[in-house]
């Protein structure tokens, strides 16, 4: 793929997941050298903010002459703080190509050493040893991103194949040269929104599966218990002038088409010849089966919106100053504050965790044998009271979610004053991403259980013949993964197999 500085998230996935390498064109190498010249010659002899200023509270000190490429080392290792747990190699593979991709337009002023290195990390498999903990997503990711500069200047640590190892070593291995500060290859690199955003895009990737398999998992659930299909029609679903909900209506419509299952109401009970009294057949479905479009629809609308602004923000200048050589200027101000993308991710975990509430309610109507009335308690083959069934998983289900709940609190509007107050509200970007990863990883977990019950439940109807196409491909897949079972079964290492096949 030839980079131009004008990504597409499915570009993303194609480098991130499908290991596509990567060139810069001719047009985005220009744009970066044309960017560093300007910059370069536009501050001989005016005061710019981080290349002979200090930073933050302290820009009000001159630095000389000879200690400007010193300020941009001591930037670097100085913010190289991070904590916690690791980002996942996809994760900081994912800010790298963000980090790569601004600093592309060509408005950050950074030498083109920078981003060939970043091409040549990427491609080679290369990702830095970047920490959750750390960053307040205002003045950009600074901790985060310090750890991907450290990286560049030949020294922290990397992963690569899938070992911890010292970016020395690699680099030695690999015949890879460190870059050399010349203006502001510390604040370049560091000031923006690319942790947060890099992350944001593999949640995006996520979710996307996550809708997918749960408008699988509902039209299942409503097949096996032969619900009536005028929840999910156009008829109904066009009277809401929501696309989300369309979408998913019809997606449903699609996957159900030739399903054996599922009945028309006009065949039953709006027969005139049923003169029952009490109605052996529920006249509506639960609200988990019947209004699948109506609470994935919002899910669907907020993950496509959440879409649009990452991909706007990696494709924009995240940085501070910004360079426009077209307007021979140098501009202070705030583009690297990550509210855009903290309020996305906290939407986005809000829906998902929605999702995962849709996933455990029809997990509970499918082992509740007193509201299904269809399957034994539990959707227990063996034998009752000796043996278990789903018991025991719904308990990791019913925590998962809870967990969930939880963690979908707001970090948008939280925001604590710091660096002497001078980052005096800030959007705790990455503090969102990385919980709203937490959340969707959450909701794989609790569908992968969903999963396995309802390809029991096809087994205790026997029905498998009669289930739509779709259906019987999850079937099919996951009875590879789990055999039918009425004899207890140690649980975990099948939930964890079926959460990898669903997200892979």
């Amino acid at each position: 793929m030839i980079l131009t500085a004008n990504l597409q998230l499915e570009d993303f996935y194609k480098i991130i997941f499908d290991k596509e390498t990567l060139e810069l064109s001719e047009t985005l190498i220009s744009k970066v050298e044309n960017g560093f010249s300007f910059l370069e010659e536009f501050s001989k002899d005016k005061v710019i903010y981080g290349v002979n200023t200090g930073f933050g509270p302290m820009a009000q000190y001159r630095i000389s002459e000879e200690n400007r490429n010193q300020l941009q080392y001591n930037l670097i290792r100085s913010h190289s703080s991070g904590v916690g747990n690791p980002l996942s190699p996809q994760s900081a593979k994912a800010v790298m190509l963000a980090r790569l991709n601004t600093l592309s337009l060509g408005k950050s002023g950074i030498h083109p050493s920078v981003v060939f290195l970043l091409k040549e990390l990427i491609n080679k498999d290369v990702t830095p040893l970047i920490f959750e903990h750390g960053g307040v997503g205002a003045s950009g990711d600074l901790v985060q991103l310090a750890h991907l500069a450290l990286v560049l200047i030949g020294e922290g640590e990397v992963f690569y194949n899938n070992k911890r190892r010292a970016t020395k070593d690699v680099f030695a291995e690999l015949n890879l040269e460190p870059i050399k500060v010349h203006i502001r290859e510390g604040l370049g690199l560091m000031n923006g929104t690319s942790t947060m955003t890099g992350i944001g895009i593999i949640n995006a990737y996520y979710s996307r599966k996550l809708v997918d398999i749960s408008v699988k998992l509902s039209c299942a659930i409503n097949e096996i218990v032969k619900a009536y299909d005028d929840h999910f029609s156009e008829a109904l679903n066009s009277t809401k002038r929501h696309e989300g909900q369309q979408k998913i209506a019809s997606r449903m419509r699609e996957s159900l088409s030739d399903s054996k299952l599922i009945r028309k109401r006009e065949d039953h009970l709006y027969n005139k010849e049923n003169k029952e009294e009490i109605f052996k057949d529920k006249v509506q479905e639960y609200y988990s089966l019947r209004c699948v479009p109506q609470i994935l629809g919002p899910v669907l609308d907020t993950l496509e919106f959440t879409e649009k602004i990452l991909e706007d923000e990696i494709n924009s200048a995240n940085d501070n100053p910004i360079i426009i050589p077209e307007d021979q200027h140098v501009y202070h101000g705030g583009n690297f504050h990550g509210d855009y993308i903290s309020l996305e991710m906290d939407k986005l975990k809000i829906v998902i965790t929605k999702l995962t509430m849709l996933a455990e309610r029809q997990l509970n109507y499918l082992l509740n044998a007193k509201i299904n009335e269809i399957f034994p308690p539990f959707v227990n083959l063996g034998k009752l009271g000796l043996n278990f069934g789903m018991q025991g998983v719904q308990f990791t289900a019913t925590s998962t979610t809870a967990e969930s709940q939880m963690l979908s609190n707001p970090m948008y509007v939280h925001s604590i004053p710091n660096n002497n107050d001078n980052q005096d509200i800030v959007s705790m970007g990455t503090n969102s991403a990385v919980i709203c990863s937490k959340v969707i990883n959450n909701a794989f977990e609790v569908l992968a259980i969903e999963l396995i019950t309802v390809v029991q439940a096809i087994e205790f109807l026997e029905c498998q013949n009669e289930i739509s196409s779709n259906t019987k491909k999850l079937y099919d897949e996951v009875r590879a993964i789990v055999p039918a079972f009425k004899e207890d079964l140690i649980m975990y290492p099948f939930v964890e197999k079926v959460k990898e096949y669903l997200k892979n």
